[in-house]
């Protein structure tokens, strides 16, 4: 099973995956963690290229290409292989990222945009994506506490407005594998709403640990 998560800035969803991954493994299922953009050793440093502040002259349509570039690695080097296997795949962050931010967010034309995305991941789409909702505001707030910005997150205001709306735009498209989490709950809270979307599902495919 594919699992991808998604959120804006500050939703939490970084540090909630771990605790997740070693909840399901105490449960004795068999599950892999990633994250994008990187993931695999090419990946990372596309990685590297694409979140350095000094890159400021990078295009849009590089910046898009570049994700491409690291996600049709990781998808064909990694998740292909571990869904092959069985296992169950967590991934922070996937297509609808590109989509979101550089479709939505940055208005690039979003037809060219998927079109990109599907070629990149061959057509791969997460069995269930989780998206962790927070403030606009709230997040950024978060985010700029712990200090950790990169070149992708010099951005006003509106642009993730934008993103948020595009967000809702895939999950009304797709309702059926989207699960939306307040993220704006203490952290325990959260962690339990993902538990039991996530089991609900692997039961569902019946799958158990």
């Amino acid at each position: 099973m594919f699992i991808t998560f998604e959120g804006l800035e500050g939703s939490g969803k970084t540090s909630q995956i771990p605790i997740l991954d070693s909840y399901l493994r105490e449960a004795e299922y068999s599950v892999f963690c990633t994250r994008e953009p990187g993931g695999t050793p090419i990946g990372d440093q596309i990685r590297e290229v694409l979140l350095t502040r000094e890159n400021t002259a990078m295009h849009q349509h590089t910046e898009i290409l570049l994700f491409q570039a690291s996600r049709s690695q990781l998808v064909e080097e990694v998740i292909r292989p571990r869904l092959k296997k069985g296992e169950i795949v967590l991934c922070d962050r996937y297509a609808d990222s590109t989509i979101a931010y550089q479709g939505y967010g940055l208005e690039v034309d979003l037809a060219q945009v998927r079109t990109i995305v599907d070629f990149a991941t061959g057509g791969l789409k997460p069995d269930l994506t989780l998206f962790l909702e927070v403030d606009v505001e709230a997040g950024l707030q978060r985010r700029n506490q712990h200090g950790d910005v990169n070149r992708l997150d010099v951005k006003n205001l509106d642009y993730y407005r934008r993103v948020r709306a595009g967000y809702y735009e895939m999950m009304k498209a797709e309702p059926e594998r989207w699960e939306i989490i307040d993220a704006n709950k203490p952290s325990n809270e959260v962690q339990t709403a993902l538990r039991e979307i996530v089991l609900a599902r692997l039961k569902e495919n019946g799958r158990v640990g």
